[in-house]
């Protein structure tokens, strides 16, 4: 019997606990289990690529994968062309509500027209993580909330960073540093 290779698809702008826990039940599901961090520019994400595979990566080492092999991985592109490359025979997808629903539904449906070898399952999330996203924990941070509950420590500290960041910004202007003085020109040095 060959390995069974599931992709666990996403933009993981940040990773949340939700995510790690569809992780966790998904490892038990394939032998072999590639998060498929998604370029996704067109959702404006908070962290670059590389820098979500980081955190994904470092997420995953304290994750129990019941033996299965699990890796973070970039991708750009068509989904369905990713599984192909690294020979998936699953996609997996977690629903948090009703309204997840008619959108992974049609996915689904468009996958499979794609590639009828591929099959999607879906693994409802759990009741503690049913009402956590990515999106609402970086409002409740960039708002100064407590995220402890929705991320991991290392993703919590990365997100603090980039708010810090991002008020430093926010207070000097475009064109000022933090001090108020002119931003240097990276590239210039």
């Amino acid at each position: 019997m060959s390995e069974r290779i599931g992709v666990y698809p996403g933009t993981f702008d940040p990773i949340t606990l939700g995510h790690t826990d569809i992780i966790r039940r998904a490892a038990r599901v394939v032998d072999h289990l590639i998060i498929a961090v998604a370029r996704n520019d067109g959702k404006g994400p908070l962290f670059q690529t590389s820098e979500r595979v980081e955190m994904v990566k470092s997420v995953l080492n304290g994750v129990d994968s019941n033996g299965t092999h699990v890796e973070a991985r970039a991708f750009d592109g068509l989904l369905m062309h990713f599984c192909q490359s690294v020979g998936a025979s699953v996609i997996v997808r977690g629903l948090r509500a009703v309204s997840d629903f008619e959108y992974e539904f049609q996915m689904a449906g468009m996958n499979a027209r794609l590639d009828p070898k591929i099959e999607t399952i879906f693994l409802m999330a759990s009741e503690r993580q049913q009402f956590v996203s990515s999106r609402f924990v970086k409002e409740i941070g960039r708002l100064g909330g407590d995220i402890s509950s929705f991320v991991d420590p290392v993703v919590a500290e990365r997100l603090g960073e980039a708010f810090s960041q991002e008020r430093a910004r926010t207070l000097c202007g475009p064109d000022t540093g933090p001090r108020g003085g002119p931003l240097k020109d990276q590239a210039a040095e």
